[in-house]
């Protein structure tokens, strides 16, 4: 059989381009969400410091919003993954395994 390899396969790169039709408009998100925060910490000193409730003020509350924000894109990672790039990557596993070694015994019977 004339293999390719796996990495020519339609299957292969329907599955890398639904991880990169996530992973990447997800991380441009992640990182313009980041930016925003940096520049308002950086030039809105009165937003920043606008107080919610006692000690606790905007720029508090956005910098734990990226906390939340980091498990929040991670889980919903996982969970994609889970679902729409685990299931054909197994099938692609077993597609594309090689046979398993011969070990001394099943050699010699």
């Amino acid at each position: 059989m004339d293999d390719p390899g796996i990495e020519r396969s339609a299957e292969f790169r329907a599955l890398r381009g639904t991880f990169r039709g996530f992973a990447f408009p997800v991380t441009a998100g992640f990182l313009l969400w980041y930016l925003l925060y940096v520049l308002l910490s950086c030039y809105a000193h009165g937003f920043m410091a606008t107080t919610l409730f006692g000690h606790f003020n905007m720029a508090l509350l956005l910098g734990l919003l990226q906390f939340a924000s980091t498990f929040a894109v991670a889980a919903w990672y996982a969970r994609f993954a889970g679902r729409r790039l685990d299931p054909p990557a197994a099938a692609l596993r077993a597609r594309y395994a090689a046979p398993a070694a011969v070990t001394l015994q099943e050699a010699g019977e």
